[in-house]
């Protein structure tokens, strides 16, 4: 394993630790963003078919949830943890997603399209079937393999960043 195979998976690693071992109260459902805001929590909670769209949702947490064929279009989900969810077939069609931590989340099916992953913790997770024109992976860390696979089906450019979505999944 390569230096920077080990640092990502180290990384991964302590991350999903601490989001793990992480104390969660019954009847807590909201954290603080800052002074008198709050945002839901929606950690190990069943949201299947929920509609979210157009919601700030920024710096939550959805870690362990199912969440499949859930709306989260136009969200914006930035900082937010969504380690050990299952979006399965969930529409996150323009959502953004920069600068957070989904370790082994399922993505398969879901329509990315126009999306923002900045900064993405994404190792152990699954694009099968996922659509990805128009999306935005700059920086993010995915295993190799859903990188490739992604590589064989990107097109478009980001609409809000003006990148590639080949470009940012740095496809030859």
């Amino acid at each position: 394993m390569n230096r920077f195979g080990f640092l990502k998976y180290f990384l991964c690693l302590t991350f999903s630790f601490l989001i793990i071992t992480s104390p969660v109260f019954a009847g807590a459902n909201v954290a603080s963003k800052g002074e008198g805001d709050e945002v839901p929590s929606y950690v190990r909670s069943n949201i299947t078919g929920f509609d979210f769209h157009g919601e700030d949702l920024h710096l939550s947490s959805i870690a362990g949830a199912v969440a499949r064929d859930a709306d989260f279009s136009e969200v914006d989900l930035h900082g937010t943890t969504l380690t050990l969810s299952d979006l399965k077939g969930s529409n996150l069609n323009g959502i953004d997603l920069t600068d957070t931590l989904a370790d082994r989340v399922n993505f398969q099916k879901t329509d990315l399209r126009n999306s923002i992953l900045i900064n993405m913790i994404a190792s152990g997770s699954s694009f099968a079937g996922a659509q990805i024109e128009g999306a935005d992976f700059s920086y993010a860390i995915l295993d190799s393999e859903d990188q490739r696979n992604l590589c064989k089906i990107a097109e478009g450019v980001n609409p809000t960043t003006g990148v590639s979505t080949r470009e940012s999944l740095e496809c030859n």
